[in-house]
């Protein structure tokens, strides 16, 4: 079968741009290449697994999943079920860390992420920025086996370890950074995100606020004298993380920023910077 005719029966089935996107993996190229492709002929071992691929689509199992590998920030990291798929706005989460990071500090960074998952963030901050040690941290052993998936696959010097937030962590750090989960237990969300991505890295309670609560009441035991907090959170939930740093970091100055569709996504805090 030709790419030509495999994209014809792809596209019978999805989205055109999911047809492309699947095929141009299937044969090692760019999607805006698949033109100059269209009479190479595919293996039937490979016509197979395109139509493997497309079932899964059609059983609504999200497309990163089916790739089993995302960009993040201009770095290819591998990803499945076992963690969260990071979004554009952890994206935008990890490019205002790095911004602080060079504008605060002079020496090189002991950095910590909470809530790990995939080390998309850990591992971003340890190539864009001078590090002297970064910790990798997650509660489900599952997702630290596609974190170390990542650590490998990028040649990082991390250290991962299994963790309820700071319950197995007895070291101080100058930056700390968590994308934890924050959705209400009630919460509707879509159908995809329900019925793939793990529960456990998504949901914190009746408010949301379960993990933030964890983090900040253990915090001040982690933080070296000078020290950059960065959080995602949910669109409302700004408020409500600002009256748990007035009680546990009392001193600290914070600072809420937006993403790119204007709702409150990122939580600084900056304490004695």
């Amino acid at each position: 079968m030709t790419v030509e005719n495999l994209l014809f029966f792809a596209k019978s089935h999805l989205h055109s741009d999911h047809a492309k996107i699947l095929i141009a993996e299937l044969i090692h190229c760019n999607p805006l290449e698949l033109l100059n492709h269209l009479e190479e002929e595919v293996p039937s071992e490979k016509v197979e697994l395109l139509k493997k691929e497309i079932e899964a689509l059609e059983q609504n199992k999200p497309l990163q999943y089916v790739l089993g590998h995302i960009n993040f920030y201009g770095q290819d990291f591998y990803i499945d079920e076992r963690v969260l798929i990071p979004r554009f706005e952890t994206e935008e989460l990890v490019e205002n860390t790095v911004k602080y990071i060079k504008e605060l500090f002079t020496e090189p960074v002991d950095i910590i992420d909470l809530g790990t998952g995939s080390g998309v963030i850990g591992l971003t901050l340890e190539k864009k920025v001078s590090t002297k040690s970064v910790d990798l941290v997650d509660i489900s052993q599952k997702a630290l086996e596609v974190t170390h998936i990542n650590c490998e696959k990028l040649h990082s010097k991390a250290n991962i370890i299994e963790s309820d937030m700071f319950s197995n962590v007895d070291r101080k750090y100058d930056v700390i950074i968590s994308n934890p989960p924050y959705i209400k237990t009630e919460e509707e969300i879509e159908d995809i995100v329900r019925e793939n991505e793990p529960s456990l890295a998504l949901y914190a309670g009746k408010d949301g606020l379960d993990c933030y609560k964890k983090i900040l009441e253990n915090i001040s035991n982690h933080m070296k004298d000078k020290c950059l907090i960065a959080f995602e959170i949910g669109s409302t939930q700004a408020e409500d993380i600002k009256k748990l740093v007035e009680k546990n970091l009392p001193n600290a100055k914070v600072e809420v920023k937006k993403d790119l569709s204007e709702r409150d996504r990122m939580f600084f805090i900056f304490y004695n910077l």
